[in-house]
This record gives C-alpha cells, sequence and structure tokens, in this order.
C-alpha cells in the first residue's frame, strides 16, 4: 500500500463479560463490544459514532444495547437551531454574576452536570485492560508506524479563536498579553453600530422599502447570552482557549502539567477515585487523542481532530473540555474541573460554549453542524438531562437512523430497549453482506478477508469477523483494516 493516505487500523476484542456500570452500579450489567485503534481517521471515527460507538482514548466501545443494563443512546443536537431554554439562561446568569461580583453560587450544580460521559471514559477502560495485551500492542505499534505513513502525524498550530472567545497570551511569552474581554466587546459594539448606520444609509438610497424587523422580534440567539454572561466591569476574566491534543504544540505542552494536576483533583473529589486511578498515565489513557489530526479544504480552519478546550480563569485552568472536530459534528468526549468551582454548572455551562463553538465552526464547513452530546439513559434519570438541548435525535441502534426525541420518550418510558425507528420494514441499510470482502492487515499485507482465510488454513475466526463487521457496517468493513497477527 503506497502513498500517503492515513488508513484506521484496529483490533476487535469482541463483547465479553460484563463489567461495573457507572450509572446503575451494577456489578456485572455493563456489557459491550471494543476494539483498540491504533490509527483512526476522522471520517472513520465519524461513519462509527453514527453506528452507535464512543472513544476512551484510543479504546473504542459499543454497547451491546439490548443486553447492557443502562442502554445507551447517542445523541446528537442540532446547533443551528438549537434555543437555550430557561435553566439553561439561568446558567449563563449564574456565571456572569460569579464573573462580575465574585460570588460563588451556594451549592454543588447539578447532579451529573458533565454533558460527556461520567462512566465511559474510565469504565471501559477496564474493560480494555482486562482484553487489550499491552505488551502486545506495544510491538505492533513499531511494525504498523513503519508500516504505512498513518505514523506519522501531520504539525497542527494553535487555533486563535475569535474575539467571540477571547484572545488568549497563550503558551508563548513573546506573544502580546491578551486583551480585556470588556475593551473587546466595547470595539464589538462600535463595529455594530458602524455597520448599522451604514446599512441604514444604504438602504435609504438603493431602496424606500420597509426597514427589516428588529431584533427585539427575533429570539435571542447564543452567543446574545454568552456574550451578555461575560460584564464589562468584572471582578474576573475568564477565556477559552483551543488546544491541539499534540505534543509538539507549545500550547499543549506548557499547560500538560496543570491540567493532568486538575484532571487529578476532579477525579479524586468528584468520583471518589483512589490516586493510583488517576496517575499521568490513566489520564494519557483515557483522554489522548483517537482520530489523527487532519486538514481539508473544505474544513475548518483548525483542521480535524481531538482537541482540549482550557477554560482559563484570571490566568489558570479551572475547566477543560475534552472534543473532537469531525467532518459532520463537534463530539463532547469528557469535561472535568476545579472542584471548587462545581456550584458553576461547568458541565453545562462548557456544553452551551461547545454548541455555540459548533455554530462558529459551521460557518467555514457547511456541513459540520452537529453536536453529539454521547450517550442519552433515560433509564437512569439524572442522565435525561442531555434531551434538554433540542432539537435532538437519538440514533436508533437497529437500523442506525436518527429519530427526533419527542418521538422517542414514549418508547424509552415503556421500555428501557427499544426500536426508535418507527417503520417496521426499515433495515441497516449499510449491513454487512459479504464478510469475505471485509479488510484485514496480517503481516504488513492488507488483503481481503477471503483471501486471509486461504492464506490461513484452518483459521477459525470467521465468526468474530463477521461479527465485528456486522458492528462497523459495510462501508467501514471496506476501509478500516482489522489487525490480525
Amino acid at each position: 500500500m503506497a502513498g500517503n493516505k492515513s488508513y484506521t487500523i484496529v483490533e476487535y476484542f469482541g463483547g465479553g463479560d460484563g463489567y461495573r456500570c457507572g450509572y446503575c452500579k451494577n456489578d456485572k450489567g455493563n456489557l459491550s463490544h471494543g476494539m483498540w485503534s491504533h490509527t483512526m481517521t476522522v471520517q472513520d471515527y465519524q461513519d462509527l459514532i453514527d453506528r452507535g460507538w464512543r472513544r476512551s482514548g484510543k479504546y473504542v466501545y459499543k454497547p451491546i444495547m439490548n443486553k447492557t443494563c443502562c442502554p445507551q443512546y447517542t445523541i446528537r443536537c442540532h446547533a443551528l437551531k438549537f434555543q437555550p431554554s430557561k435553566s439553561h439562561k439561568k446558567i449563563l446568569k449564574k456565571m456572569s454574576k460569579f464573573i462580575s461580583k465574585g460570588e460563588l453560587p451556594k451549592g454543588q450544580g447539578e447532579p451529573m452536570d458533565s454533558v460527556s460521559e461520567e462512566a465511559g471514559p474510565r469504565e471501559p477502560s477496564e474493560v480494555c485492560h482486562s482484553k487489550v495485551k499491552c505488551a502486545a500492542i506495544t510491538n505492533i505499534q513499531k511494525e504498523l508506524t513503519e508500516w504505512c505513513s498513518c505514523g506519522t502525524f501531520p504539525n497542527q498550530h494553535p487555533f486563535a479563536l475569535s474575539s467571540f472567545w477571547g484572545a488568549g497570551m497563550g503558551a508563548d511569552p513573546s506573544r502580546p498579553p491578551c486583551r480585556k474581554a470588556k475593551d473587546l466587546r466595547k470595539e464589538r459594539r462600535l463595529q455594530k453600530e458602524q455597520m448599522r448606520q451604514h446599512a441604514d444609509g444604504v438602504s435609504s438610497i438603493v431602496s424606500p422599502t420597509p426597514p427589516a424587523p428588529t431584533q427585539t422580534n427575533q429570539p435571542k440567539a447564543l452567543e446574545d447570552f454568552i456574550n451578555e454572561s461575560l460584564p464589562d466591569n468584572s471582578d474576573h476574566c475568564i477565556e477559552v482557549r483551543l488546544v491541539p491534543v499534540n505534543f509538539e504544540d507549545p500550547q499543549f505542552t506548557a499547560s500538560y502539567q496543570q491540567s493532568v494536576e486538575l484532571y487529578a483533583r476532579y477525579q479524586m473529589a468528584i468520583h471518589g477515585d483512589d490516586p493510583s486511578e488517576c496517575s499521568e498515565s490513566e489520564y494519557s489513557f483515557s483522554l489522548f487523542a483517537s482520530p489523527q489530526a487532519e486538514h481539508s479544504p473544505d474544513g475548518p480552519e483548525v483542521g480535524y481532530g481531538s482537541f482540549h478546550q482550557q477554560y482559563w480563569l484570571d490566568g489558570r485552568i479551572v475547566a477543560v473540555g475534552v472534543i473532537d472536530i469531525l467532518p459532520n459534528c463537534v463530539s463532547s468526549v469528557y469535561l472535568y474541573y476545579h472542584p471548587d468551582f462545581a456550584s458553576l454548572s461547568l458541565g453545562s455551562y462548557s456544553a452551551l460554549r461547545e454548541i455555540a463553538f459548533t455554530r462558529q465552526l459551521q460557518k467555514q464547513s457547511p456541513k459540520l453542524c452537529y453536536y453529539y452530546l454521547g450517550f442519552y439513559i433515560h433509564s437512569c434519570p439524572k442522565m435525561r438531562y442531555k434531551g434538554q438541548y433540542r432539537p435532538s435525535d437519538l440514533l436508533c441502534p437497529e437500523t442506525y437512523v436518527w429519530v427526533p426525541i419527542e418521538q422517542c420518550i414514549p418508547r424509552l418510558e415503556s421500555s428501557r430497549y427499544a426500536r426508535l425507528n418507527q417503520d417496521p420494514d426499515a433495515g441497516d441499510a449499510r449491513v454487512l453482506k459479504d464478510v469475505g470482502r471485509t479488510l484485514v492487515l496480517y503481516r504488513r499485507t492488507v488483503m481481503p478477508f477471503a483471501v486471509y482465510s486461504r492464506k490461513r488454513k484452518g483459521s477459525s475466526d470467521e465468526a468474530e469477523v463477521q461479527q465485528y463487521g456486522s458492528l462497523i457496517g459495510q462501508d467501514c468493513a471496506q476501509r478500516i483494516l482489522l489487525y490480525r497477527a
């Protein structure tokens, strides 16, 4: 296989014994399929999450929906049509009050505040540790790197977000210091006023048509609510920096240790983890990049891949949102924050900021218009809040089509597991039709499974490959390389 094309290479582990559920606490009730992604392209990961898969670091898992104790339905929000609810507005006002007056609200915020998975990034890793032969992965990684160009990833560059997100001083001390948020807002207001006056003058000359309805007749945009939550005269300054997960990036390396320490503090205080469970190695295992960095002419300026959205308060990181920027969406992976600020509802606040960020990226890449919130778990009441980010859809676990959440709720009220597609005749449009065409990587050679089977006379893994192919679908099975030792 020649050229500089990147490929996804995975090892499939199947679905084995159950493990502890982070939602209902059932010791053996959580069941899932899993595979380790040595490399992963953004398009392949987009297609996988559209079939119910989810990543934890490089480990990719898919709940066995009709058997697991708490069925987890992939949920996405239509970012362009999103309007904040009353509770969302209260969260933004709470942040505004804290920034302007320095007053932390009483209480601990919302239950299960983080939009990203509370159990996902940690629990599946337990399955992975028990099934993955770490030494074997280490051994074949060198082989894979030597074999194909996807072992070397393109360099990434830090992305300066627009003034809406706030400019950052960043890790490079030679950069100019960041401007105050109130100065940026004053400048924007002045620019808007000048544009309005100019537009009024032009319209009076070009056309005598009636003026357009004023903004007061239109619902206020999410961005306006966020801007209002950042008052001019404030005791605190908060800014958001987007940093690619890449040790060659100076911002990522400069803030790495601070980020690791914040993660450990969060896991111990919020989840009750032992210090050994939130070490630097665990941090790297759970939160490092899975889809590799890519750039496309019709994609966003920042490119695709894994990023950390760092929330800086008065010069220190107080929260980190782990996200993947994919061809059709921004996917929320995880959030960790300083426990002292739990009452600010940082999970919901970061979700609102990520929805606004998705809308910003969509202006550069029109098809990137969805915000994926991870899994919606109707059987777990404290996880139902994800359905408040509307309009939203749930993924049907049998046909893999998106169904408006309003149509899904009645079915989920009567059964934990439900086929959400209401068309009884509909099936999986990407069902595996020919296992023999599934691509495998064997001894540094890519070949269809049919050829592999002939080379490995007496091979007994056809049932496993058949299961793997049915879970990822025909299209992915003919693109993704299944590693065989």
